[in-house]
């Protein structure tokens, strides 16, 4: 009964993937282990959890299922419901004993990254690490921000995240807006206390923001008066043309620093 191969690995994974209750309670009351490892899910609870058989889910559950356990492509159970968007299973997990932040693989962040807002609520609920760190995004924030997920962005801001924690492919939560043309979510971070100087040099983000209304001669800075300034110190050629262009003024000598100047940019 217990015997491994195919696709699913076992027949208990099989007929919890494919929804066959009646099956799988059949294959437990004859001595199948409800734990066994294997096939293209990892284990029988991840196969319902991810094909959203709650049903089947809770029949482990009370079967002895590790809720825990880890394996299959998303690496628990309770990520593969995440993944998917299944609310109702992800709580079922959770009021089982599952750990909102197992290790190999983020719940937060798979959800963060589908998009599923009300997963990433219930997870933030449930005490999930909002500045977990790991993966190919490197955290939530900046899985939600390089889909463009405006409203989970927002959630995770207004729950503490960190708008300026670095790691991920794309290293912060503005580069993965911008780098995906995500530009209202690049706005909410500015608004939020993103770092823009981590944009140094980006002709395309100079020109976004000079179209939505930036002021080319605004003064400020560390160590340069304007934005025209910093950008010749730091050899950006293209962005000079483009400020002068814009009605930078080439003769301006600078001010003392002002905060919150447009050299932001950089």
């Amino acid at each position: 009964m217990n015997v491994q191969g195919g696709e699913y690995g076992n027949a208990l994974q099989e007929a919890c993937s494919k929804g066959y209750r009646d099956t799988a309670r059949l294959l437990l009351e004859n001595g199948m282990d409800v734990n066994v490892q294997g096939g293209k899910y990892g284990n029988a609870l991840q196969a319902a959890c991810s094909n959203g058989h709650r049903d089947i889910a809770q029949l482990l559950l009370k079967n002895g299922a590790d809720v825990n356990a880890q394996g299959g492509k998303y690496w628990n159970a309770l990520q593969e419901a995440c993944s998917k968007g299944h609310r109702d299973i992800a709580q079922l997990l959770l009021e089982n004993g599952m750990d909102v932040n197992a290790q190999g693989g983020n719940a937060l962040q798979e959800a963060c990254s589908k998009g599923h807002q009300n997963i990433a609520r219930l997870l933030l609920k449930n005490g999930a690490d909002i500045n977990a760190q790991g993966g190919k995004y490197g955290n939530a924030l900046q899985a939600a921000c390089s889909k463009g997920h405006w409203n989970i962005a927002q959630l995770l801001l207004e729950n503490g995240a960190d708008v300026n924690v670095q790691g991920g492919e794309f290293k912060n939560a503005l580069q993965a807006a911008w780098s995906k043309g995500q530009w209202d979510i690049g706005w909410l971070l500015i608004e939020n206390g993103a770092d823009a100087a981590s944009s140094k040099g980006r002709w395309d983000i100079a020109q976004l923001l000079l179209k939505n209304g930036a002021d080319v001669n605004v003064q400020g800075g560390i160590d340069y008066g304007s934005a025209l300034q910093e950008a010749q110190s730091e050899g950006h050629w293209d962005i000079v043309q483009l400020l002068i262009e814009n009605g930078a003024d080439a003769n301006d000598q600078g001010e003392a620093p002002v905060p919150g100047s447009f050299v932001y940019i950089e």
